[in-house]
């Protein structure tokens, strides 16, 4: 299992680095490549920040889980202010949805739970909010 979802190809192809202050996980820099038709943000790198945001809070969670296989079924996204500069990112879910996580692994070896990530850039607007439903499944892959 990797340390982390930088280490992923493509991450590390969009440069996605772990955040630089406690209250955020992920960070993308600023930079012309990241930027849209209107000088801002382009919405298809928010997305993989978000979506790498997904992945980093469930890999935090099960630390050392060697045997978890993981995919993203469905994403539901709200842009909400145009981002300008570097972008940063926070990612959660409902206590009991890791608890029920956790007990339906041990169960059944496999379970789906939702994450929310929100984007933020670097003047603080908040410009994207984001749910990633992801399947988990202990052992084999599918």
């Amino acid at each position: 299992m990797k340390a982390s979802v930088t280490e992923l190809p493509f991450n590390n192809f969009l440069n996605i680095q772990p955040a630089s202050n406690a209250e955020h996980l992920l960070q993308l820099p600023s930079g012309s490549q990241y930027l849209n038709h209107l000088g801002t943000v382009h919405a298809a790198a928010q997305l993989a920040l978000a979506e790498a945001s997904s992945g980093e809070f469930l890999l935090r969670h099960f630390a050392s889980a060697d045997d978890l296989f993981s995919v993203v079924r469905r994403v539901e996204a709200k842009f909400r202010k145009p981002a300008n500069g570097s972008i940063v990112s926070t990612a959660s879910a409902a206590p009991e949805a890791l608890a029920r996580l956790d007990a339906e692994l041990s169960s059944k070896c496999r379970s789906v739970i939702s994450i929310a990530v929100e984007i933020y850039d670097e003047l603080g607007a908040h410009t994207l909010s984001a749910t990633f439903e992801w399947f988990i499944q202990r052992g084999k892959r599918i």
